[in-house]
């Protein structure tokens, strides 16, 4: 561990040797020069925790990539919640996805680069949502792409990538992604922290670790952008490209090099975490929002918190929830799901009890069973078909309100995008900025069930083990 600390402190003392004005002033004159329209595809709603002002789109068809395409922003977000599908519908979502942006970019006569946003802690359908999204690009235009760019650097919620190896902060220490609970997970589990050697552990060998493009900590703090320039311009055959960031400034100093190159005919895929989609799509920084902000029509009803994760910080959130006083609590048993009718039974109770507390003006936190349903090996599309009826279920608590709550938290990305898409019905949200640094905060659109209401999108495996309690709070106060 001390070994891990001094590795950390090594690697920040380095952020003060970079003059940050100048490289603002470089990254703000690229970005001019880079005629594309940005398309972000999330796996789940937590995606947009870096951004604001940028719009959310929760479906793929034609008309709604229109309109993304025809917005002032260079950016624009669609909501693919893939992180909960099975491989095939992930499959078959990334083929039309791809099609439709492919179309609309014809019609419109505009240049595209596509980001597929995935988890920080490098969980998700990777290989497979990029390489779908490749392959059915390049079946339907002329485009080709050189290489992937892979960028899981997060700041806010704590990753690092020092030597290429990727790093999940927990307390004042950082530990190798490889050695935490997330490459346990039960679907997309993984053994490697070195990004090389996880790229090859991923994609079962296609691609190998020692032919890969490295970008390292020290070419970035030397602004050696000409360096970096000529490795982008090297690569080819879609090989990945593993960029080492703790800081922003990593970040935008590769953004310079990277539209250099992509201005110079070369074109690349991209995986990254939420920080890349903020730096270059050049969204300023934002301070954190406050009460009146979000909350700017109080009610008589309650507010709802509705907790669905099961990642070991959740857990530990929910716990500190509890000691609070502003709120009543609802635990939902889903381990029901394998006796239907005692379910729906289990269900209504806790429908008509959120729907009786936000009436009577409480706050009600209404949070899934802990432990986690393991119906044993070799099950994982078994376990993860039942976690959609349970997410179905617990989306149906939003979709049966008959009263507006004064605001909505849900923890947990996949919580998160079924209560926004199937609870509240929303086809375009605004993102208004964040609650707590890698929080976001959605305004919903008119077409919602309940318009222009604050919907706060807390993912799972981010945030103090307090912020979930002071957030809530925060609202709850009148």
């Amino acid at each position: 561990m001390n070994e891990n600390k001094r590795l950390v402190e090594e690697a920040f003392s380095h952020i003060k040797s970079v003059e940050t004005s100048i490289v603002v002033e470089m990254i703000e004159k690229e970005l001019q020069a880079l005629n594309k329209k940005i398309i972000v595809l999330d796996d789940d709603p937590t995606g947009v925790q870096t951004v604001h002002g940028i719009s959310v789109y929760t479906d793929w068809t034609e008309d709604s990539i229109e309109k993304g395409f025809a917005e002032e922003n260079s950016m624009f977000f669609i909501l693919t919640n893939s992180r909960g599908f099975t491989a095939a519908e992930t499959e078959k979502a990334h083929q039309e996805i791809a099609a439709n942006i492919v179309k609309v970019a014809k019609k419109t006569n505009q240049d595209f680069t596509i980001i597929s946003r995935g988890d920080s802690t490098l969980r998700g359908h990777y290989p497979l949502e990029t390489k779908v999204l490749k392959e059915t690009v390049e079946a339907n235009s002329s485009v080709k792409f050189d290489g992937e760019v892979i960028i899981p650097f997060f700041k806010e919620g704590g990753r690092f990538t020092i030597d290429n190896v990727h790093y999940v902060q927990m307390d004042e220490y950082l530990v190798p992604a490889g050695k935490t609970e997330f490459a346990k997970d039960r679907t997309f589990g993984y053994t490697k922290s070195h990004l090389g050697e996880y790229a090859e552990e991923k994609s079962q060998g296609e691609y190998k670790a020692e032919n890969m493009t490295y970008i390292t900590l020290e070419s970035l703090r030397n602004l050696d952008i000409e360096t970096i320039e000529q490795q982008l311009l090297a690569v080819e055959n879609f090989n990945k490209v593993i960029v080492n960031a703790v800081d922003y400034v990593d970040v935008k100093i590769f953004v310079i090099a990277l539209v250099r190159a992509m201005n110079k005919g070369k074109n690349f895929m991209f995986r990254s975490a939420a920080a890349l989609t903020k730096v270059i799509g050049g969204v300023p920084d934002k301070a954190l929002l406050t009460r009146e902000e979000l909350v700017k029509e109080d009610s008589n009803h309650g507010g709802l918190v509705i907790i669905g994760s099961h990642v070991k910080k959740t857990t530990e959130q929910l716990e500190e929830l509890k000691t609070s006083d502003a709120l009543e609590f609802i635990e939902f048993n889903v381990h029901l799901v394998l006796e239907p009718e005692e379910f729906q039974r289990e269900l209504d109770r806790v429908v008509q009890e959120t729907n009786r507390f936000i009436r009577e003006g409480k706050n009600v936190a209404v949070y899934t069973r802990r432990e986690r349903l393991d119906l044993g090996e070799g099950k994982k599309e078994e376990e993860l078909k039942l976690s959609v009826q349970i997410s179905d279920a617990v989306t149906s608590i939003v979709k049966r309100l008959e009263v507006k709550p004064n605001f909505i938290i849900a923890k947990g990305g996949i919580t998160s995008s079924d209560i926004g898409t199937k609870g509240l019905e929303v086809q375009r949200a605004t993102v208004a900025g964040q609650v707590r640094p890698g929080i976001p905060v959605w305004t919903t659109g008119s077409e919602s069930k309940f318009p222009g209401m604050t919907y706060v999108i807390f993912p799972g495996n981010v945030g103090t083990k307090t912020d979930l309690r002071e957030v809530a709070e925060m609202l709850s106060n009148k």
